[in-house]
């Protein structure tokens, strides 16, 4: 199974790198950033992220809530249930997804403040400013991201994947990974 999503990722990332997509720059605020580990940098293209996204979100009001998910206990979600995920290259409360990677892992947007529902802290809550100017939700400082993998809600098939670089990692709402 996990061939099969990984396989299925890798054909929806070559059809949007074939497509060229990307971004530009960005800036943090909101939430402390803990010390996971990763690189840093993105990609130098224009971003897909104003589009909406399977599984992400291309703005409105950023809803973060928490759920029930497989073996992984409570994480955060969408207001749509799907799972969402941090990426150990951010550093900083910025991203590095841009491309290929946002493609594969649509960043969850807000045009407002982001919203805090079901379990979710509001006070881990902020947002960063992505290269194309749009505003991504963060939760204590880790940028969200949803997984084209996931196609409906209670599925984390995006958990404990490298991908782009570096890992993924749905997060819980105290702010840490679930435990492997």
């Amino acid at each position: 199974m996990r061939r099969m999503t990984y396989a299925l990722t890798l054909l929806a990332v070559l059809a949007i790198a074939v497509a060229g997509c990307g971004g530009g720059d960005s800036s943090s605020s909101g939430g402390a950033y803990g010390g996971k580990g990763g690189g840093g940098g993105g990609n130098d293209s224009t971003s897909p992220e104003t589009k909406p996204a399977p599984g992400g979100s291309s703005g409105g009001t950023g809803v973060v809530s928490a759920a029930e998910v497989g073996n992984l206990g409570t994480v955060l979600v969408t207001a749509q249930g799907l799972t969402l995920y941090d990426f150990h290259k951010d550093q900083g409360g910025r991203s590095s997804c841009y491309g290929a990677c946002a493609g594969a892992w649509p960043p969850l947007l807000t045009d407002g403040e982001p919203q805090a529902e079901g379990g979710a802290q509001a006070g881990m809550l902020g947002t960063t400013k992505r290269k194309d100017g749009t505003i991504q939700v963060t939760y204590n400082g880790w940028p969200l991201y949803t997984y084209v993998g996931d196609q409906r809600p209670g599925e984390a098939n995006g958990n404990d994947i490298d991908q782009f670089g570096e890992e993924w990692y749905a997060l819980q709402p105290n702010g840490e990974e679930p435990e492997d």
